[in-house]
């Protein structure tokens, strides 16, 4: 969407703060714990996400992803992703900070600890850790190396979604297949509209 957001003001102050707290406090758990905040404040606004500016996916599509806010350098990139039931991500890593926060929807996301040293090429062995389901109020935060995978159970959702680089520009995440004990490089999945 070429059109600044209406509250693109109140986006960019939040956008500010995020920045300051990385800057500041650096990249840890705790500094993303305060990035996710920022961001579950902003999904709380619900009528500016709303389909009759960011409509869902076409047809038989399960998602649509809309660019919100990234800084020239393609870091501190806002997304907003409307996602139908039935869609699954596979269990993968970011290799930047990302933060996920509803506006409407359940999504849930399974984390995972890497089992295997990542010693043979290919290879990837994962044992689920965690399941983190995020609701309107509440997020996830997770390190570049952290793994999660995303399955939709209500009809659709919109999330926010904040990554330290954008999605566009991260071509070595690595995604996973937990049957086959497997991992390659992961696509960037729909295209992004803007």
């Amino acid at each position: 969407m070429s059109t600044a957001h209406p509250h693109q003001e109140e986006i960019s102050t939040a956008i500010e703060s995020i920045r300051e707290t990385i800057q500041t406090d650096g990249l840890n758990r705790e500094s993303l714990d305060h990035v996710l905040k920022h961001l579950i404040g902003l999904a709380g606004h619900k009528e500016w996400w709303g389909a009759d500016r960011y409509p869902g996916p076409d047809g038989d599509d399960r998602q649509a992803r809309y660019m919100i806010s990234e800084d020239a350098d393609n870091g501190y990139a806002l997304y907003l992703n409307v996602m139908r039931r039935g869609n699954k991500i596979v269990p993968h890593n970011h290799t930047t900070w990302a933060c996920i926060a509803a506006v409407e929807g359940v999504e849930k996301n399974y984390v995972y600890d890497r089992i295997d040293d990542g010693a043979i090429e290919g290879r990837g062995e994962l044992k689920q850790a965690d399941i983190v389901v995020v609701e309107p109020g509440t997020g996830i935060a997770l390190m570049p190396e952290d793994i999660h995978a995303v399955q939709i159970e209500d009809e659709e959702i919109r999330h926010l979604h904040m990554y330290g680089r954008a999605l566009e520009t991260l071509d070595r995440r690595i995604g996973f297949d937990l049957d086959a004990g497997t991992c390659r490089i992961m696509p960037i999945g729909v295209k992004t509209r803007r």
